[in-house]
């Protein structure tokens, strides 16, 4: 009869075996969208290279190559703006024609914009959350932790890449906070990441569409059914305020005083509190003059109290806020959280944000197929399973949540976040995102930052392991 240790030991072989097979799989998503020094996001659908999403995936590639990793990043930010801006999309010139929509011939922001960087190839003229810090320190931490000739590649990397995250952060706090509210503002829903979000519908509804010439829905050849994605009327809306943005010749002034979608975007205010966060201890590395720590210093209390004047004591989320209309926008999605990311919570908030959390509206629905948040919490009326922001469930957004967790100490919870993540994914493949009841993929498949969380939650769990054996 076998003891309850050898038992343990054939349970914890098993699993190994199940994460190696992971990990393999995994990385072969990464290599067959790996473009030379960037990634694209997806092999169909997303066929260029989008600024978030090389974030994530230069956190996956950490783990794989510091040097491959550190060229992922510094690719992206070849393409900068001068007044600072990262494009929320550097084209492929490479990619087939008419394989995505809005392609580079449609946007030419080179032409419309003296900011713009040389082209080809082309940006778009949007930004998107800036993650890149959180992956610049990433890389630098995992570096250390593995020593040898990668320490050495990776200081030179973050001394590189410093003063541009410092230019793109700077941006982010002045142009799209003339303000000084410590709130990023948003022009367009695809600048939050979460494009067809309910976060995003009523300031939608109130943009009226102009003359558009028809235009091919290229995104729909992708998906099992039209319904995961956005309508035909949202799109309508989304290539007009890019027009818009494009009449405005890309200044942000004019943008500011006289576009019809502004609003003050919870979670990338949030992710721009972690990043600065991050990139104080980059600074601290690389050791950048004092008064760069005292500004970064700053936008961090500054935005800090700007998430917790958008704090909805009644809801237990904080919300985003609408600059045309002054009002908050009253929906529950996976953004409330934003407090939870930026972090500097008192124990209370704490509290209150875990209990929205644990709730049937995100992760304590006993009918989800794993306990992880739908994108859209479940009572509210625009929810849906299936539809791209809606309902489904995001990897990319549960590992913000995981890494958030672990920040503030809340470990069991985040590793139980981990665990039914790769869980998911094991059973699904690197979807884009997943049906929160039943568990089905949606979306493009073999999303590049999907395997790149993935490989990032697997390395987080060999080195508990390790750890929890020398213990």
């Amino acid at each position: 009869m076998m003891s309850s240790k050898n038992k343990r030991v054939v349970r914890m072989e098993t699993t190994l075996g199940a994460e190696v097979q992971l990990a393999a799989r995994a990385r072969q998503v990464l290599c067959q969208n790996d473009m030379g020094d960037w990634t694209r996001a997806a092999p169909n659908l997303y066929p260029h290279q989008w600024s978030w999403d090389s974030a994530f995936i230069a956190i996956g590639l950490a783990h794989l190559s510091i040097r491959r990793a550190a060229k992922e990043l510094l690719s992206l930010f070849k393409h900068q703006w001068r007044t600072g801006k990262i494009p929320h999309i550097v084209f492929n010139s490479e990619a087939p024609s008419g394989s995505y929509f809005p392609g580079p011939e449609h946007w030419a922001c080179a032409a419309a914009s003296p900011d713009a960087p040389p082209a080809p190839p082309y940006t778009s003229c949007l930004c998107q959350p800036p993650v890149h810090a959180i992956a610049a320190l990433h890389i630098w931490e995992v570096a250390e932790s593995t020593g040898g000739e990668g320490v050495d590649e990776a200081r030179a990397f973050l001394r590189e890449i410093y003063p541009k995250l410092l230019l793109w952060h700077g941006y982010l706090m002045t142009h799209r906070d003339p303000e000084g509210s410590g709130l990023v503002t948003i022009y367009h829903p695809w600048e939050s990441g979460t494009d067809n979000s309910p976060r995003w519908d009523a300031a939608l509804a109130a943009v009226e569409v102009g003359d558009l010439p028809p235009y091919p829905r290229y995104d729909l050849r992708h998906v099992a059914n039209p319904s995961e994605r956005p309508t035909d009327a949202d799109y309508d809306r989304y290539i007009w305020l890019v027009k818009l943005i494009k009449r405005a010749a890309c200044d942000e002034a004019t943008i500011y005083s006289t576009h019809p979608f502004l609003v003050k975007d919870v979670l990338f205010s949030a992710i721009l509190v972690a990043a600065n966060e991050a990139l104080l201890q980059l600074a601290q590395v690389i050791d950048a003059p004092d008064r760069d720590r005292n500004i970064i210093a700053g936008w961090i209390e500054r935005g800090r109290g700007g998430l917790e004047a958008c704090w909805d004591s009644h809801r237990q989320l904080c919300l985003d806020y609408n600059v045309r209309t002054g009002k908050p926008v009253r929906a529950r999605t996976v953004a409330g959280f934003a407090p939870l990311i930026s972090g500097g919570l008192s124990s209370e908030r704490l509290e209150k944000l875990l209990q929205t959390f644990d709730s049937s509206d995100f992760a304590g629905n006993p009918k989800l197929r794993w306990p992880l948040p739908p994108s859209t919490g479940s009572s509210e009326r625009t929810f849906d399973s299936h539809s791209y922001w809606r309902g489904p469930v995001w990897p990319v957004a549960n590992w913000l949540l995981w890494w958030s967790l672990v920040r503030v100490g809340e470990f069991e919870r985040a590793a139980q976040i981990r665990q039914a993540s790769l869980d998911q994914i094991t059973q699904g493949g690197f979807a884009e995102y997943f049906d929160p009841f039943s568990g089905v993929p949606l979306g493009s498949i073999d999303q590049s930052w999907t395997a790149a969380v993935a490989l990032d939650w697997l390395a987080a769990r060999k080195l508990q392991s390790v750890n929890m054996d020398a213990a």
